[in-house]
């Protein structure tokens, strides 16, 4: 008998939905950083074993959208609640369990298996969490409730075994051998976006996207041209820095990162451009890959 089933991480941000996946996934997958809006797109992780396959999926956090690129953001999350064969809600010990009516009541309406993950407990304590048990299961009845602790691996194990009981039988959905969905230079633009939303400040890092125009691979080594484009000139300063010590910053731990991820040396070059106002335009949200279909 084989199972396999698509599985879909969702809930508001900064909650540790991309920690939790990667715990999951075992790999790297979702960059997870303490910033929120992190990720930008579903991202799937794909878990392999003789009998099983679980495609686990990473969406981004769920928020009032204020313009085109998060309206396309909430699309994503919303689309996971479509197409799960098992739906994981991750929420934490600090967030108010009513923060995002609207959605927690496409999920009351579910009729596929919910489990509701209560995440960072290490950062509670018995009595705070009891009472955050009984408000999400007056507000999600049908649904399960492990508390876990992402970071420190805490119930992972368990949340695994529970996942593969729900699994439908099924045969694979992608071969064996694979751990994602995405091509590698999906991972390239996400790993630079990563270290620009921890070196940088304020708006910028969300004014941000990356394009890989050049990912030429051999035995030994990656040739990779990457372009950060800028909404903004100002912006475009910024990144570059005084006399370009901000860029080189960026390429230098990007590097450094991607020669782990590929386990190859990486000649890497980062030009910056300006596109202006690319989140609110339609057209150019779909040039970078923004649409859920």
């Amino acid at each position: 008998m084989h199972k396999a089933g698509f599985v879909n991480i969702v809930g508001n941000p900064n909650v540790g939905k991309s920690t939790l996946m990667n715990q999951l996934v075992g790999e790297r997958i979702s960059i997870a950083t303490f910033k929120a809006q992190t990720t930008r797109h579903r991202i799937m992780g794909i878990v392999n074993t003789d009998d099983m396959q679980i495609v686990f999926s990473d969406t981004p956090g769920v928020l009032k959208p204020n313009y085109k690129l998060q309206e396309s953001m909430l699309a994503f999350s919303e689309s996971a609640l479509q197409d799960a064969d098992v739906l994981l809600y991750v929420t934490d010990v600090v967030e108010n369990p009513e923060k995002n009516m609207d959605f927690l009541e496409k999920v009351q309406k579910m009729q596929i298996p919910v489990l509701l993950l209560i995440n960072k407990i290490d950062e509670s304590d018995q009595k705070t969490l009891g009472d955050l048990v009984e408000k999400w299961h007056s507000l999600l009845p049908n649904a399960e409730i492990l508390p876990i602790s992402a970071k420190n691996k805490f119930g992972t194990d368990l949340l695994l075994k529970r996942i593969q009981e729900l699994l439908p039988e099924s045969p694979a959905f992608f071969d064996k051998d694979q751990l994602t969905d995405k091509p590698a230079r999906f991972f390239v633009s996400e790993i630079i976006r990563e270290k620009i939303l921890l070196y940088y400040d304020k708006e910028i890092p969300y004014s941000v996207e990356v394009v890989v125009e050049r990912f030429k691979e051999d035995d030994r080594q990656i040739h990779i041209n990457a372009v950060i484009y800028v909404e903004r000139e100002s912006q475009k300063g910024i990144i570059i820095g005084h006399q370009g010590v901000a860029l080189k910053k960026v390429s230098t731990e990007a590097r450094k990162t991607l020669e782990k991820f590929f386990d190859k040396h990486i000649y890497l070059e980062i030009f910056v451009k300006v596109d202006k106002d690319w989140r609110s335009s339609k057209k150019e949200l779909d040039n970078f890959g923004y649409n859920p279909e």
